[in-house]
């Protein structure tokens, strides 16, 4: 009789932890990022002598690997993506697109090469590009 008093007792239990969990995971589902596009963002290719001294210094230390970083000046925000070291010369980074989402920033880039009888030379490049748009706390989504 007690051992059945307290199976009875662990399934109410169970059913009780089951459904608190499936109640706080759709809470949670219902408040994510979609992901969606709300807006494309304006943003600006950073030529090499305005790249902020800071931020210059800190993508010479990361350009050997690829590499993604934000950093701000308080004024504007700045994606960073770095395709580290190539084989030669001649390629290029394409902004695929650069969007807000309801809760983050979305950035698509693509390393571009070398086209077919370029001249590309043969010493090692450190393909970067710099974008600047306005200021925002929200997190960077590199795709």
């Amino acid at each position: 009789m007690k051992k059945l008093l307290i199976r009875r007792r662990l399934i109410c239990l169970g059913f009780v932890l089951l459904g608190l969990v499936v109640f706080t995971l759709s809470g949670c589902l219902g408040k994510g990022d979609s992901g969606k596009k709300v807006k494309d963002m304006e943003f600006s290719v950073v030529a090499d002598a305005d790249i902020p001294q800071e931020l210059r210094d800190i993508i010479t230390q990361k350009q050997q690997s690829p590499f993604k970083l934000t950093y701000s000046d308080d004024q504007n925000l700045y994606i960073v993506v770095g395709y580290g070291q190539q084989p030669s010369g001649g390629f290029s980074i394409a902004v695929n697109d650069l969007f807000l989402t309801d809760n983050s920033i979305v950035l698509k880039t693509e390393l571009i090469g070398p086209s077919k009888g370029e001249n590309a030379g043969t010493d090692a490049s450190f393909p970067f590009i710099v974008m600047k748009t306005e200021m925002s706390e929200l997190p960077v989504v590199f795709q």
